[in-house]
């Protein structure tokens, strides 16, 4: 059955849902890659999951497969260069979105960045194929906890921080 939903208006309701920006990163050596990713989010705290949605296009989608484990980096908001990066916006590609940062593994081998507001290492439990993404459900198998920092947000097609919120308060309902 065809979707008489228009794409385009589908993609500007989802930008009025504003996520936290994370890398997914996969690979060692010169075989890393990674994207930026805010369709993360927790499946269950017990036992320890978390699920990705992947554009099956993207560089990192047949590596994810290959090793069976990958690294979500949460991002701060002074790192949106880093999200740009690994977005394609500065023009890098598989490990040269890498360079000028220092990268650590856990448990995986996975990438993980060293300064990121958390750094969640995974192991692929399943994967679920539907149209052109992938979900991914990941086993945590080690998390780092950095400094606390103001998150990176991604909110109506922009970066954004708490910063941008409004000081106020929503006016009670009445």
């Amino acid at each position: 059955m065809s979707s008489s939903i228009d794409p385009t208006a589908f993609r500007q309701a989802m930008r009025r849902l504003a996520g936290g920006v994370g890398l997914i990163t996969v690979g060692s050596g010169a075989d890393r890659t990674g994207l930026t990713a805010t369709s993360v989010t927790s499946l269950s705290a017990e036992p320890p999951r978390l699920l990705v949605c992947i554009n099956r296009d993207a560089s990192a989608w047949p590596l994810i497969a290959e090793y069976g484990a990958f690294g979500v980096n949460l991002l701060g908001a002074n790192q949106q260069d880093l999200a740009d990066r690994f977005a394609g916006k500065t023009g890098e590609k598989g490990a040269a979105r890498f360079a000028g940062t220092r990268w650590k593994s856990l448990a995986t081998g996975a990438p993980l960045l060293e300064d990121a507001l958390a750094a969640i290492d995974c192991t692929v439990e399943e994967i679920i194929e539907r149209h052109s993404h992938a979900i991914v459900i990941g086993r945590i198998e080690a998390v780092d906890i950095g400094q606390w920092s103001d998150p990176l947000l991604y909110w109506s097609g922009l970066y954004r921080t708490t910063k941008d919120l409004p000081i106020e308060p929503f006016a009670a309902v009445g």
